[in-house]
């Protein structure tokens, strides 16, 4: 079940977050942090309506903050026009234990439903350049390489972007 979070949600998702930041940094993704994300921007993404959740057997399994255009400068690196109207999907975590399930899939597939309702032809989304596995789903998901970046807020990590454009 895909669904809008709520504020009942934050410890849940919190738990799932303290699942994934340790194997994303083993794996040498330090895109994440024991600091980032945290409550305050769930919170935020919940209270701006951004925060979907997919369930996995009565649990949160899996995130995704679905925005528009909340793309710094340092996106016209990137082979887009970052004046165009996209969808953009920010901060896409699955469990551990619900890996494997689609969820992901799912999220990204919830983002393009938001974005043909809201008349928006563009879905963007960006990833470490260590995240092997986001690397091999965004592209099966019809998403095409848009070029790396580096973010000034994010020192010493590079970025690869993706592009979806919706018929």
């Amino acid at each position: 079940m895909i669904r809008l979070a709520t504020l009942a949600d934050i410890p849940a998702i919190l738990h799932l977050i303290e699942q994934v930041v340790p194997l994303m940094q083993a794996s040498g993704n330090f895109q994440w942090t024991a600091d980032y994300p945290n409550a305050e921007v769930f919170q935020r993404d919940i209270e701006q309506g951004h925060l979907w959740v997919a369930e996995h057997e009565g649990q949160v399994a899996a995130l995704a903050a679905l925005t528009h255009n909340h793309q710094d400068q340092e996106y016209a690196q990137a082979d887009w026009d970052v004046a165009e109207p996209a969808l953009v999907t920010h901060r896409l975590a699955v469990s551990p234990a619900a890996q494997g399930h689609g969820l992901a899939a799912a999220l990204l597939a919830q983002a393009e439903q938001l974005a043909r309702e809201q008349g928006l032809r563009v879905l963007r989304v960006d990833t470490n350049s260590e995240n092997q596995a986001t690397q091999r789903l965004f592209p099966k998901l019809g998403y095409r390489f848009a070029g790396e970046i580096t973010l000034a807020f994010r020192p010493g990590l590079r970025f690869f972007c993706y592009e979806k454009r919706l018929a």
